[in-house]
């Protein structure tokens, strides 16, 4: 008998304007926008090796991201994500087109519609 469950979302545990780091790889963002559910390509989804591939049905979040060398969007899994207790600023150059005031570790938005 075929499984016809539908995904179904959890909430998100970080909210937009929220600093992250994530669990494994070496790059922290901010999180300027959530997906109840993945919502990129299977293709992308498929290039993840398959011992580490997140589930769909939990929030994904989109970033503002860094690392050491650079500045980058980034889409990561709520499960691949830590609260970043650093209360460091993100020097992504996009912060301010989307953020006004940095305030006790969290971004307080002003131009949010980017969809």
């Amino acid at each position: 008998m075929r499984n016809n469950r539908r995904l179904q979302p959890r909430h998100a545990r970080f909210r937009v304007g929220q600093v992250v780091r994530h669990r494994y790889y070496p790059f922290r963002g901010v999180i300027f926008d959530v997906d109840p559910t993945f919502s990129s390509t299977e293709e992308w989804w498929q290039s993840i090796p398959e011992e580490i591939r997140p589930a769909k049905d939990q929030p994904y979040y989109h970033l503002l991201a860094e690392n050491e060398e650079t500045e980058y969007v980034a889409y990561v899994s709520e499960q691949n994500l830590v609260p970043d207790d650093s209360d460091e600023p993100i020097r992504h150059p996009q912060v301010e087109e989307l953020f006004e005031d940095f305030e006790d570790g969290l971004y307080r938005g002003v131009n949010l519609n980017l969809h």
